[in-house]
Protein backbone atom coordinates (compact mmCIF):
# COMPACT_ATOMS: atom_id res chain seq x y z
CA UNK A 1 0.00 0.00 0.00
CA UNK A 2 1.55 2.99 -1.39
CA UNK A 3 1.59 6.43 1.15
CA UNK A 4 -1.81 8.05 -1.10
CA UNK A 5 -3.14 4.41 -0.51
CA UNK A 6 -2.96 4.77 2.97
CA UNK A 7 -3.68 8.44 3.13
CA UNK A 8 -6.91 7.48 1.72
CA UNK A 9 -7.70 4.51 3.87
CA UNK A 10 -6.92 6.79 6.67
CA UNK A 11 -9.42 9.15 5.88
CA UNK A 12 -12.23 6.55 4.91
CA UNK A 13 -11.86 5.20 8.44
CA UNK A 14 -12.00 8.14 10.43
CA UNK A 15 -15.02 9.11 8.58
CA UNK A 16 -16.81 6.16 9.25
CA UNK A 17 -15.69 6.19 13.23
CA UNK A 18 -17.80 9.69 12.71
CA UNK A 19 -22.03 9.19 12.98
CA UNK A 20 -24.01 10.66 10.18
CA UNK A 21 -24.32 13.77 10.83
CA UNK A 22 -26.66 14.40 8.21
CA UNK A 23 -28.81 11.77 9.69
CA UNK A 24 -28.64 13.87 12.88
CA UNK A 25 -29.89 16.90 11.39
CA UNK A 26 -32.26 15.65 9.36
CA UNK A 27 -33.95 13.97 12.62
CA UNK A 28 -33.77 16.64 14.63
CA UNK A 29 -35.26 19.01 12.11
CA UNK A 30 -38.42 16.84 11.92
CA UNK A 31 -38.72 16.38 15.12
CA UNK A 32 -38.53 20.51 15.64
CA UNK A 33 -40.85 20.78 12.85
CA UNK A 34 -43.37 17.98 14.65
CA UNK A 35 -43.19 20.16 17.57
CA UNK A 36 -44.35 23.32 15.81
CA UNK A 37 -47.05 21.65 13.71
CA UNK A 38 -48.34 19.46 16.68
CA UNK A 39 -49.06 22.78 18.43
CA UNK A 40 -50.52 24.34 15.58
CA UNK A 41 -52.57 21.69 14.81
CA UNK A 42 -53.44 21.11 17.98
CA UNK A 43 -53.42 24.08 19.88
CA UNK A 44 -57.47 25.11 19.39
CA UNK A 45 -58.48 21.17 20.09
CA UNK A 46 -56.39 21.34 23.38
CA UNK A 47 -57.58 24.49 24.48
CA UNK A 48 -61.40 23.97 24.68
CA UNK A 49 -61.23 20.10 25.91
CA UNK A 50 -57.81 20.24 28.33
CA UNK A 51 -57.73 24.01 28.97
CA UNK A 52 -54.49 24.88 27.89
CA UNK A 53 -53.50 25.48 23.96
CA UNK A 54 -49.79 24.42 25.30
CA UNK A 55 -51.54 20.45 26.45
CA UNK A 56 -50.25 18.73 23.17
CA UNK A 57 -46.85 20.72 22.35
CA UNK A 58 -46.08 19.96 25.68
CA UNK A 59 -46.49 16.37 25.35
CA UNK A 60 -44.46 16.73 22.19
CA UNK A 61 -41.57 18.25 23.74
CA UNK A 62 -41.42 15.31 26.49
CA UNK A 63 -41.56 12.65 23.96
CA UNK A 64 -38.70 14.71 21.42
CA UNK A 65 -36.61 14.61 24.98
CA UNK A 66 -37.10 10.85 25.52
CA UNK A 67 -36.44 10.05 21.45
CA UNK A 68 -33.21 12.35 22.08
CA UNK A 69 -32.17 10.11 24.56
CA UNK A 70 -33.34 6.65 23.21
CA UNK A 71 -31.16 7.82 20.32
CA UNK A 72 -28.17 8.71 22.45
CA UNK A 73 -28.06 5.80 23.98
CA UNK A 74 -28.59 3.54 21.21
CA UNK A 75 -26.02 4.96 19.19
CA UNK A 76 -23.60 4.09 22.08
CA UNK A 77 -24.75 0.55 22.59
CA UNK A 78 -22.92 -1.58 20.17
CA UNK A 79 -25.43 -2.98 17.87
CA UNK A 80 -24.32 -6.50 17.87
CA UNK A 81 -25.59 -6.93 21.72
CA UNK A 82 -28.92 -6.41 19.95
CA UNK A 83 -28.21 -10.11 18.46
CA UNK A 84 -27.38 -11.43 22.04
CA UNK A 85 -31.20 -10.42 23.10
CA UNK A 86 -33.44 -11.12 19.89
CA UNK A 87 -35.45 -13.62 21.72
CA UNK A 88 -35.82 -10.86 24.63
CA UNK A 89 -37.23 -8.06 22.59
CA UNK A 90 -39.13 -10.61 20.73
CA UNK A 91 -40.61 -11.46 23.95
CA UNK A 92 -41.36 -8.40 25.07
CA UNK A 93 -42.72 -7.42 21.85
CA UNK A 94 -45.49 -10.32 22.32
CA UNK A 95 -46.13 -9.74 26.25
CA UNK A 96 -47.11 -5.99 25.23
CA UNK A 97 -49.59 -6.52 22.33
CA UNK A 98 -51.06 -9.13 24.87
CA UNK A 99 -51.19 -7.29 27.78
CA UNK A 100 -52.73 -4.34 25.61
CA UNK A 101 -55.85 -6.77 24.71
CA UNK A 102 -56.33 -7.39 28.59
CA UNK A 103 -59.29 -4.92 29.92
CA UNK A 104 -58.67 -2.76 32.41
CA UNK A 105 -54.66 -2.83 31.98
CA UNK A 106 -54.68 -2.01 27.89
CA UNK A 107 -56.51 1.87 27.45
CA UNK A 108 -59.94 1.34 25.34
CA UNK A 109 -60.14 4.48 22.94
CA UNK A 110 -62.06 5.38 19.48
CA UNK A 111 -62.95 1.13 19.59
CA UNK A 112 -59.66 0.39 20.13
CA UNK A 113 -57.62 -1.04 22.47
CA UNK A 114 -54.00 -0.05 21.69
CA UNK A 115 -52.49 1.79 24.76
CA UNK A 116 -50.68 0.50 28.09
CA UNK A 117 -51.21 2.99 31.03
CA UNK A 118 -47.76 3.53 32.82
CA UNK A 119 -48.33 6.11 35.32
CA UNK A 120 -46.40 8.83 33.93
CA UNK A 121 -47.44 8.40 29.65
CA UNK A 122 -48.96 5.84 27.63
CA UNK A 123 -47.45 3.57 25.71
CA UNK A 124 -48.70 1.71 22.20
CA UNK A 125 -47.32 -1.78 22.22
CA UNK A 126 -47.28 -1.56 18.21
CA UNK A 127 -44.56 1.04 17.94
CA UNK A 128 -42.71 -0.85 19.95
CA UNK A 129 -43.91 -4.35 18.12
CA UNK A 130 -42.59 -3.10 14.25
CA UNK A 131 -38.62 -2.05 15.11
CA UNK A 132 -38.97 -5.19 17.81
CA UNK A 133 -39.69 -7.15 14.42
CA UNK A 134 -37.05 -5.17 12.66
CA UNK A 135 -34.37 -6.21 15.27
CA UNK A 136 -35.54 -10.01 15.43
CA UNK A 137 -35.58 -10.49 11.80
CA UNK A 138 -32.12 -8.90 11.27
CA UNK A 139 -30.65 -11.02 13.83
CA UNK A 140 -32.71 -13.90 12.25
CA UNK A 141 -31.49 -13.50 8.73
CA UNK A 142 -28.18 -12.46 9.70
CA UNK A 143 -27.44 -16.35 11.28
CA UNK A 144 -29.75 -18.18 8.71
CA UNK A 145 -28.90 -16.26 5.95
CA UNK A 146 -27.65 -19.03 3.39
CA UNK A 147 -30.87 -20.62 3.72
CA UNK A 148 -32.93 -17.49 3.31
CA UNK A 149 -33.71 -18.39 -0.59
CA UNK A 150 -35.78 -22.01 0.45
CA UNK A 151 -38.93 -21.85 2.63
CA UNK A 152 -37.96 -23.48 5.37
CA UNK A 153 -35.43 -20.82 5.66
CA UNK A 154 -37.93 -18.01 5.79
CA UNK A 155 -40.82 -19.41 6.85
CA UNK A 156 -40.24 -19.33 10.50
CA UNK A 157 -39.66 -15.65 10.41
CA UNK A 158 -42.76 -15.44 8.48
CA UNK A 159 -44.38 -16.82 11.13
CA UNK A 160 -43.35 -15.10 13.75
CA UNK A 161 -44.69 -11.70 11.90
CA UNK A 162 -47.55 -13.40 11.07
CA UNK A 163 -47.97 -13.85 14.86
CA UNK A 164 -47.20 -10.36 15.51
CA UNK A 165 -49.55 -8.94 12.71
CA UNK A 166 -52.92 -11.25 14.76
CA UNK A 167 -52.35 -9.86 17.38
CA UNK A 168 -52.03 -5.92 16.15
CA UNK A 169 -54.91 -7.02 14.51
CA UNK A 170 -57.01 -8.24 17.59
CA UNK A 171 -56.56 -4.40 18.86
CA UNK A 172 -57.76 -3.75 16.35
CA UNK A 173 -55.26 -1.96 14.09
CA UNK A 174 -55.33 -2.97 10.43
CA UNK A 175 -52.89 0.20 9.30
CA UNK A 176 -50.04 -0.94 11.77
CA UNK A 177 -50.86 -4.88 10.66
CA UNK A 178 -50.62 -3.74 6.71
CA UNK A 179 -47.67 -2.07 7.55
CA UNK A 180 -45.76 -4.36 9.78
CA UNK A 181 -46.78 -7.05 6.63
CA UNK A 182 -45.03 -4.84 4.30
CA UNK A 183 -41.99 -4.66 6.61
CA UNK A 184 -41.95 -8.04 7.10
CA UNK A 185 -42.27 -8.91 2.78
CA UNK A 186 -39.63 -5.99 2.48
CA UNK A 187 -37.05 -7.57 5.11
CA UNK A 188 -37.58 -10.93 4.01
CA UNK A 189 -36.53 -10.21 0.46
CA UNK A 190 -33.75 -8.35 1.40
CA UNK A 191 -32.72 -11.37 3.32
CA UNK A 192 -32.92 -13.30 -0.04
CA UNK A 193 -36.51 -14.77 -0.63
CA UNK A 194 -37.15 -15.51 -3.93
CA UNK A 195 -39.94 -13.62 -5.80
CA UNK A 196 -42.10 -16.75 -6.40
CA UNK A 197 -42.10 -17.04 -2.23
CA UNK A 198 -42.82 -13.43 -2.30
CA UNK A 199 -45.77 -14.12 -4.18
CA UNK A 200 -46.85 -17.16 -2.38
CA UNK A 201 -47.18 -14.92 1.20
CA UNK A 202 -48.23 -11.51 -0.90
CA UNK A 203 -51.55 -13.52 -2.23
CA UNK A 204 -52.66 -14.96 0.74
CA UNK A 205 -52.22 -11.33 2.71
CA UNK A 206 -54.17 -9.75 0.07
CA UNK A 207 -57.23 -12.40 -0.10
CA UNK A 208 -56.86 -11.77 4.23
CA UNK A 209 -57.28 -8.04 4.14
CA UNK A 210 -60.15 -8.63 1.83
CA UNK A 211 -61.60 -10.83 4.47
CA UNK A 212 -61.06 -8.46 6.64
CA UNK A 213 -62.84 -5.87 5.32
CA UNK A 214 -65.88 -7.80 4.69
CA UNK A 215 -66.45 -9.11 8.12
CA UNK A 216 -66.27 -5.96 9.70
CA UNK A 217 -68.79 -3.82 8.76
CA UNK A 218 -66.89 -0.22 9.56
CA UNK A 219 -64.27 -1.54 7.98
CA UNK A 220 -66.53 -2.02 5.15
CA UNK A 221 -68.19 1.52 5.38
CA UNK A 222 -64.44 2.92 5.55
CA UNK A 223 -64.12 1.41 2.06
CA UNK A 224 -67.22 2.49 0.40
CA UNK A 225 -66.84 6.42 2.19
CA UNK A 226 -63.22 6.18 -0.02
CA UNK A 227 -65.10 5.12 -3.34
CA UNK A 228 -67.53 7.93 -2.74
CA UNK A 229 -66.71 10.21 0.70
CA UNK A 230 -69.65 12.67 -0.85
CA UNK A 231 -72.34 9.72 -0.25
CA UNK A 232 -71.73 10.28 3.28
CA UNK A 233 -70.18 13.56 4.14
CA UNK A 234 -71.56 13.90 7.88
CA UNK A 235 -70.30 10.23 8.56
CA UNK A 236 -67.83 7.68 7.11
CA UNK A 237 -66.71 10.57 4.44
CA UNK A 238 -66.33 12.92 6.62
CA UNK A 239 -62.89 12.90 7.95
CA UNK A 240 -61.61 12.46 3.96
CA UNK A 241 -63.69 15.14 2.54
CA UNK A 242 -62.01 17.39 5.77
CA UNK A 243 -58.58 16.19 4.43
CA UNK A 244 -59.24 17.14 1.05
CA UNK A 245 -60.68 20.57 1.82
CA UNK A 246 -57.24 21.27 4.03
CA UNK A 247 -55.22 19.69 1.18
CA UNK A 248 -56.99 21.69 -1.31
CA UNK A 249 -57.32 25.40 0.17
CA UNK A 250 -53.37 25.01 1.06
CA UNK A 251 -52.74 25.80 -3.09
CA UNK A 252 -49.22 25.70 -3.98
CA UNK A 253 -47.74 28.18 -0.61
CA UNK A 254 -50.73 27.75 1.45
CA UNK A 255 -52.73 29.80 3.91
CA UNK A 256 -49.17 30.19 6.38
CA UNK A 257 -47.87 28.52 9.14
CA UNK A 258 -50.99 28.94 11.97
CA UNK A 259 -53.38 29.63 9.97
CA UNK A 260 -55.12 26.34 9.52
CA UNK A 261 -59.16 26.52 9.11
CA UNK A 262 -59.76 22.81 9.07
CA UNK A 263 -57.97 22.58 12.58
CA UNK A 264 -60.84 23.98 14.66
CA UNK A 265 -62.26 20.71 15.18
CA UNK A 266 -63.23 20.40 11.49
CA UNK A 267 -60.61 17.77 11.12
CA UNK A 268 -60.63 15.00 13.42
CA UNK A 269 -56.49 13.65 14.68
CA UNK A 270 -55.54 16.63 13.47
CA UNK A 271 -52.36 16.42 15.75
CA UNK A 272 -51.84 12.88 14.80
CA UNK A 273 -53.11 11.08 12.34
CA UNK A 274 -54.05 13.69 9.91
CA UNK A 275 -51.24 16.00 10.33
CA UNK A 276 -50.41 16.29 6.90
CA UNK A 277 -53.75 17.64 5.79
CA UNK A 278 -52.84 20.51 8.20
CA UNK A 279 -49.15 20.76 6.51
CA UNK A 280 -50.75 20.64 3.20
CA UNK A 281 -53.19 23.78 4.18
CA UNK A 282 -50.83 25.88 6.16
CA UNK A 283 -47.35 25.12 3.87
CA UNK A 284 -48.48 24.65 0.61
CA UNK A 285 -47.46 22.00 -2.17
CA UNK A 286 -44.37 23.48 -1.64
CA UNK A 287 -44.27 22.64 2.25
CA UNK A 288 -45.07 19.02 1.23
CA UNK A 289 -43.04 18.48 -0.98
CA UNK A 290 -40.04 19.76 1.51
CA UNK A 291 -41.35 16.91 4.32
CA UNK A 292 -41.32 14.32 1.89
CA UNK A 293 -37.71 15.43 0.46
CA UNK A 294 -36.47 15.21 3.89
CA UNK A 295 -37.60 11.34 5.16
CA UNK A 296 -36.35 11.04 1.61
CA UNK A 297 -32.87 11.91 2.53
CA UNK A 298 -33.42 10.51 5.74
CA UNK A 299 -34.44 6.95 3.64
CA UNK A 300 -31.37 7.71 1.42
CA UNK A 301 -28.66 8.23 4.41
CA UNK A 302 -30.10 4.95 6.05
CA UNK A 303 -29.83 2.88 2.67
CA UNK A 304 -25.62 4.64 3.07
CA UNK A 305 -25.46 3.18 6.30
CA UNK A 306 -26.67 -0.59 5.45
CA UNK A 307 -24.43 -0.46 2.21
CA UNK A 308 -21.19 -0.06 4.73
CA UNK A 309 -22.21 -1.99 7.23
CA UNK A 310 -19.17 -4.58 8.86
CA UNK A 311 -21.86 -7.17 8.73
CA UNK A 312 -25.07 -8.56 7.26
CA UNK A 313 -26.65 -7.55 11.09
CA UNK A 314 -25.89 -4.18 10.32
CA UNK A 315 -26.76 -4.43 6.91
CA UNK A 316 -30.60 -6.03 7.76
CA UNK A 317 -30.88 -3.38 11.35
CA UNK A 318 -30.06 -0.20 8.86
CA UNK A 319 -32.09 -1.49 5.85
CA UNK A 320 -35.42 -2.60 7.92
CA UNK A 321 -35.39 0.89 9.99
CA UNK A 322 -35.39 2.50 6.29
CA UNK A 323 -37.88 0.01 5.17
CA UNK A 324 -39.90 0.71 8.24
CA UNK A 325 -39.38 4.47 8.01
CA UNK A 326 -40.50 4.75 4.14
CA UNK A 327 -43.74 2.49 4.29
CA UNK A 328 -45.07 4.19 7.27
CA UNK A 329 -44.67 7.96 5.55
CA UNK A 330 -46.12 6.25 2.35
CA UNK A 331 -49.23 5.08 4.22
CA UNK A 332 -49.39 7.87 6.16
CA UNK A 333 -49.88 10.51 3.30
CA UNK A 334 -52.10 8.06 0.94
CA UNK A 335 -54.15 8.11 3.39
CA UNK A 336 -54.47 11.69 3.80
CA UNK A 337 -54.39 12.32 0.31
CA UNK A 338 -57.06 9.68 -0.55
CA UNK A 339 -55.36 7.16 -2.38
CA UNK A 340 -56.25 4.29 -0.14
CA UNK A 341 -59.01 3.59 2.37
CA UNK A 342 -58.94 5.94 5.64
CA UNK A 343 -56.96 4.05 7.96
CA UNK A 344 -54.97 5.75 11.39
CA UNK A 345 -51.14 5.61 11.55
CA UNK A 346 -49.23 8.68 12.42
CA UNK A 347 -46.63 10.16 10.22
CA UNK A 348 -42.72 9.51 11.80
CA UNK A 349 -40.75 12.20 14.04
CA UNK A 350 -44.05 14.60 13.07
CA UNK A 351 -47.25 13.42 14.88
CA UNK A 352 -48.66 13.64 18.03
CA UNK A 353 -47.54 10.58 19.75
CA UNK A 354 -44.61 9.86 22.21
CA UNK A 355 -44.44 6.00 22.19
CA UNK A 356 -43.98 6.79 18.05
CA UNK A 357 -41.25 9.35 18.74
CA UNK A 358 -39.03 7.24 21.41
CA UNK A 359 -39.02 4.34 19.41
CA UNK A 360 -38.17 5.41 15.93
CA UNK A 361 -35.55 8.01 17.09
CA UNK A 362 -34.35 4.74 19.20
CA UNK A 363 -34.19 2.67 15.49
CA UNK A 364 -32.13 5.63 14.43
CA UNK A 365 -29.70 5.62 17.05
CA UNK A 366 -29.20 1.54 16.36
CA UNK A 367 -28.50 2.59 12.72
CA UNK A 368 -25.88 5.67 13.71
CA UNK A 369 -24.54 2.66 15.99
CA UNK A 370 -23.97 0.83 12.72
CA UNK A 371 -22.44 3.46 11.46
CA UNK A 372 -20.10 3.72 13.97
CA UNK A 373 -18.55 0.27 14.10
CA UNK A 374 -18.80 0.32 9.97
CA UNK A 375 -14.75 0.98 9.70
CA UNK A 376 -14.36 -2.74 10.97
CA UNK A 377 -15.17 -4.18 7.16
CA UNK A 378 -12.81 -1.40 5.96
CA UNK A 379 -9.76 -2.63 8.29
CA UNK A 380 -10.86 -6.46 7.41
CA UNK A 381 -9.24 -5.27 3.67
CA UNK A 382 -6.35 -4.81 5.11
Amino acid sequence: MNARSKDLFRERTDRLRRPDVPLYVVTALLLAFGVVMVYSASSYNAEMNYGSKYFFMIKQIFGVVGGAAAMTAMTLLDYRKLMKVRYVILAVCAVLLVLVLIPGVGIANYGARRWLNLGVMTLQASEVAKVGFVIFAAAYMYKRGDKMTTVRGWLPLAAVGGVLCFLIMLEPSMSVTMCLALVMLTMLVMGGMRVIHMLFILVPLVGLAVVLILVEPYRLARLFAFLDPWASPLEEGYQLLQSYYALGSGGLFGVGLYGSRQKYLFLPFSESDFIFSVIGEELGLIGCTIVMCAFAFMIWRLVRIAKSAADRFGTYLSGGMAALIGIQVAINVAVVSGCIPPTGIPLPFVSSGSSALVVFCGGIGICQSVRLRSHVSVLALV
